[in-house]
């Protein structure tokens, strides 16, 4: 079973609210749901609407159909009347004008009215988040009696919980005893940072705003000598800014973490939208020849514990991890009966100022961390950091998940992708003879993903970006060349069942 329902209107209407509380009914009567968000940078007015999918079976992605659509304006219904299924449903806001604030509640009442969810579902949702219960109620059950019941979803045991990307970050950083969080406003990845300054008292945390992304990594790089577990937080125009900063990581060796959540650019681009485009620069910023690690979680489970390994890794061997995602994880909303408890745990255990002496520079050094321009020293310390490289990348092989098998384990149809559109790819060949490897480490590239691509007799590349980024870096390591690409590179993610067409068409 799978439902698709759009819900739009301009900013400022209360769509991401009326989404949520659908959402946790459903998920609290026992389905599953994916909320795709898709929002204009503006404030208010424009064209926003997100994308409710439901399922009885877990489901990590939208489709471009719908069966209901809930019209909070007329410019919703011109956008997207075409994609209306001819059995299905509109709700106009307009039945709903004398709600004012409750509007959010009435039209969840029609919307569960629809599916045959009980109505007292709905009242023990809105208990848990209005404080002014009455008059929320009665306009719930407004909504709720304007509709006839279509779908009678029956209840179902199973008991999923919600995440975005940014709250799964941001749990697999607390879950690693994260001390400091230093960042700067910068669509998606603001999120993460608003989700860790929340309750940053009780967790013994600090969120700290710097006043650009320069001094963002270099004070990352300050706090993490001095002995703090640290993080940072930005999108691609401020890691671009952090250049410097990760370069003279390289070489101080200080610990730092980086999540660079995505979208499109060049410039500026469409900030509120998605991109897969920033690999690139994750694998190769900073001037200079360094180790580093770049982490690629798919889905909010990946991320939680994705977060914990890259903080991990970072502080065990000394150098830069990268948790690379995009806006459609950090804002999507995932539902999953998954639990994680992949979370390394570890302590701070090299010499740290204040107990030892301690130097760093951005200069080559010698033994006793003096600076020096000596050729014989500068090409042992170069040695000395692939050295390091090639000894963290024998340990993440021996004890973290690099790359996931999806799908027909046997089959000869390889599909190939990465993070945020591994959600799409995985509903969209449940019906297909396809597997799909899904690559989690970037930096360093699994030795399996050329082992599994000598098996395949047909190999499709599924990327959201412009030149097929991964399949350039799977070529520049393995030798192999993909001729089946399937790039999306105008802001918006895959849908399952327009990828399912395309990867059925080559099938």
């Amino acid at each position: 079973m799978r439902l698709n329902i759009i819900i739009g209107g301009k900013a400022g209407q209360g769509i991401n609210k009326v989404s949520k509380i659908v959402s946790n009914v459903l998920a609290n009567y026992g389905y599953f749901t994916f909320n795709y968000r898709d929002y204009q940078s503006l404030i208010r007015g424009g064209h926003n609407f997100n994308v409710i999918s439901i399922s009885d079976t877990l489901i990590e992605s939208h489709e471009a159909i719908a069966d209901i659509l809930v019209a909070l304006d007329e410019r919703m219904v011109e956008v997207h009347k075409q994609v209306l299924r001819k059995e299905g449903v509109m709700i106009s806001a307009d039945q709903f004008k004398d709600a004012g604030r409750n509007l959010n509640v009435a039209l969840a009442g029609a919307l569960i009215k629809i599916l045959g969810v009980p109505m007292l579902e709905l009242e023990n949702e809105i208990k848990s988040q209005f404080k002014e219960l009455s008059e929320s109620i009665v306009f719930a059950k407004k909504g709720f009696d304007s509709q006839q019941s279509l779908y009678n979803l029956k209840k179902l045991n199973n008991k999923p919980s919600i995440l975005s990307g940014s709250e799964a970050v941001a749990i697999g950083a607390r879950n690693s005893g994260l001390d400091l969080h230093i960042s700067y406003p910068m669509t998606p990845a603001t999120n993460v940072m608003n989700e860790l300054a929340k309750n940053q008292v009780e967790d013994k945390l600090m969120v700290f705003q710097a006043e650009n992304e320069i001094a963002v990594a270099n004070m990352a790089l300050g706090a993490s000598f001095a002995g703090a577990k640290v993080m940072t937080g930005t999108s691609g125009g401020g890691f671009d800014l952090m250049g410097e900063a990760l370069s003279l990581q390289g070489i101080s060796e200080i610990p730092l973490t980086v999540y660079l959540a995505s979208r499109p650019g060049p410039g500026t681009g469409v900030p509120t939208y998605t991109a897969q485009s920033d690999l690139d620069i994750a694998l190769r910023a900073g001037h200079g020849e360094f180790p580093r690690f770049v982490l690629a979680p798919g889905n909010p489970v990946e991320a939680i514990e994705k977060t914990s390994e890259a903080l991990f890794l970072a502080e065990k061997f000394q150098t830069l991890s990268i948790i690379l995602g995009d806006k459609h994880l950090a804002e999507s909303e995932f539902s999953s009966v998954e639990s994680s408890a992949k979370t390394p745990k570890f302590k701070i255990t090299r010499k740290i100022p204040g107990n030892n002496i301690v130097k760093a520079s951005s200069y080559e050094v010698d033994e006793f961390g003096n600076s020096t321009e000596s050729s014989v020293l500068a090409e042992k310390n170069a040695n000395a950091r692939v050295e390091k490289y090639n000894q963290s990348k024998k340990f993440i092989e021996k004890n973290f998940e690099m790359i996931k098998i999806h799908g027909k384990k046997d089959s000869k149809n390889l599909i190939i992708g990465w993070g945020s559109t591994s959600g799409a790819i995985k509903d969209s060949i449940k019906d297909l003879d396809a597997k799909f490897l899904q690559v989690l480490y970037m930096k360093p590239l699994s030795p399996q993903v050329k082992k599994e691509m000598e098996k395949a007799s047909k190999i499709i590349l599924v990327e959201c970006n412009v030149t097929g980024q991964l399949g350039r870096l799977i070529r520049e390591k393995t030798g192999i060349k993909i001729e089946n690409r399937f790039l999306k590179y105008n802001g918006r993610p895959f849908c399952s069942d327009e990828l399912k067409k395309l990867i059925g068409g080559v099938l």
